[in-house]
């Protein structure tokens, strides 16, 4: 039985999208979109380069945006599509903004693979070690979502950071 919808993937797509805009820009391959009610509240990508500010990564960007889009810090009523599996940090945001689903395609294992210096603490176990009850719906669209750190890579091999 499929566990996910056709919106679902619309959402991760837009995450992706998203991702890919922030690539261009310069930026690291992890994009993040927030849904409310069916519809996009914001898609953000992570902005940790163009702010100098290690904690601007997707999910606590668009966290930041749809709590004052909404005017509200109780996101209860959301849910969220990231590219990667959310880091510590990334997750802490989504619990204590009461996001109940979070949905992800490449794991944090897979960022270390490109470099990215995450601890290698699956959600999973945060989830369990914080008792909270946020659904997490791990490897979605995961094949996609990988494809964004081959395309930051050869961006970055092409800058020569």
């Amino acid at each position: 039985m499929r566990k996910h919808s056709m919106n679902d993937e619309k959402f991760m797509h837009l995450a992706i999208k998203k991702t890919r805009e922030g690539i261009r820009q310069g930026q690291a391959p992890f994009g993040a979109c927030i849904v409310r009610k069916g519809k996009v509240v914001v898609c953000m990508h992570n902005t940790v380069l163009k702010n100098t500010d290690i904690t601007r990564h997707a999910e606590i960007n668009a966290i930041g945006v749809a709590c004052k889009k909404l005017g509200k810090i109780d996101l209860s009523d959301c849910t969220i599509y990231s590219t990667t599996e959310p880091c510590p940090m990334c997750i802490s945001a989504c619990h204590w903004a009461r996001i109940p689903k979070i949905f992800y395609g490449a794991r944090i294992a897979d960022s270390a693979k490109y470099g990215f210096d995450e601890w290698p603490i699956p959600d999973a176990k945060m989830v369990q070690l914080g008792k909270t009850r946020v659904e997490l719906k791990k490897d979605f669209l995961r094949k996609e979502c990988l494809e964004l750190f081959s395309e930051w890579s050869k961006k970055k091999a092409a800058r020569a950071y």
